[in-house]
């Protein structure tokens, strides 16, 4: 198998260095430049200390001989490399979140005109992207929903990204929104949560966390469970590096890791 080179935008953050450190253990992928607006020009030393690449606040100066470039950073901020990598023919495997559809359309456009591929994922976790499939078409059969999803104290939304998902996959196939109680007395409100579709989403924030996300269904004498759980960031990698072999074989804009996966 071909030896893949790869690319890192936003390799000094906490994503970058785990995708890092990912790619430096398989021997078909190869670390070749990294790039992050906060780095001081200079040497990026590999995480499994076997050397290190070139480094740069611009992806353009690092850019040369990749195959796939990998963006883990914020929205602006990766429309921008995204827009480098099309014009240098490069693939790109985005794990942005936060990007609008605007910039998903732009995106498309771009990877279109370049004839390169593109792809992006809202969650990297196989697990989470199976329970997202799983909950698409269970609602039907159930009567009530609750989703509970946990987060480290420092996530910027809520509900989640993947809340937002499950509920809304909860919902298809279904006639119309789930049965959802709303107490006779409140002494504080909101304690029944957020509500989409008539899904409940509670949201709690607090350090110890990584990433959670449980559904509860309910219809009359029984209960269904489904409840995904990441300890660290590892958990994204093998959605990751999935996505950087395969990318190669794709045209235009891919959206969402179940593509990959053979689920959609």
């Amino acid at each position: 198998m071909a030896q893949i080179n790869v690319v890192i935008h936003g390799a000094t953050g906490k994503m970058g260095r785990e995708v890092a450190s990912a790619v430096c253990r398989e021997t078909d992928l190869k670390p070749v430049g990294a790039a992050d607006k906060a780095a001081q020009p200079g040497s990026y030393e590999l995480p499994d200390g076997s050397g290190a690449v070139p480094l740069s606040d611009s992806l353009d100066d690092v850019i040369g001989g990749a195959q796939v470039v990998v963006d883990f950073t914020n929205a602006e901020a990766s429309i921008a490399a995204c827009r480098l990598a099309a014009a240098h023919g490069v693939n790109l495997v985005v794990g942005t979140t936060g990007l609008t559809e605007a910039t998903i359309k732009e995106l498309d456009g771009l990877a279109q005109e370049h004839e390169i591929g593109a792809f992006v994922a809202p969650n990297f976790a196989i697990g989470a992207v199976l329970i997202m499939h799983l909950a698409r078409g269970l609602g039907r059969f159930f009567d009530y929903a609750d989703i509970v999803e946990m987060h480290h104290e420092a996530k910027i939304d809520s509900p989640s990204g993947t809340a937002l998902a499950l509920a809304r996959n909860l919902r298809e196939g279904r006639d119309g929104p789930f049965t959802r109680p709303t107490p006779e007395k409140e002494p504080v409100e909101g304690t029944r949560g957020g509500e989409v579709e008539g899904v409940s989403i509670h949201s709690v924030r607090m350090p110890g966390r990584m990433a959670h996300h449980e559904v509860i269904l309910g219809t009359q004498g029984q209960t269904l469970s489904l409840r995904h759980d990441t300890i660290n960031r590892e958990c994204y990698m093998p959605g990751v590096l999935m996505a950087v072999r395969k990318i190669g074989e794709l045209q235009g804009l891919t959206v969402g890791l179940e593509k990959l996966m053979g689920l959609a």
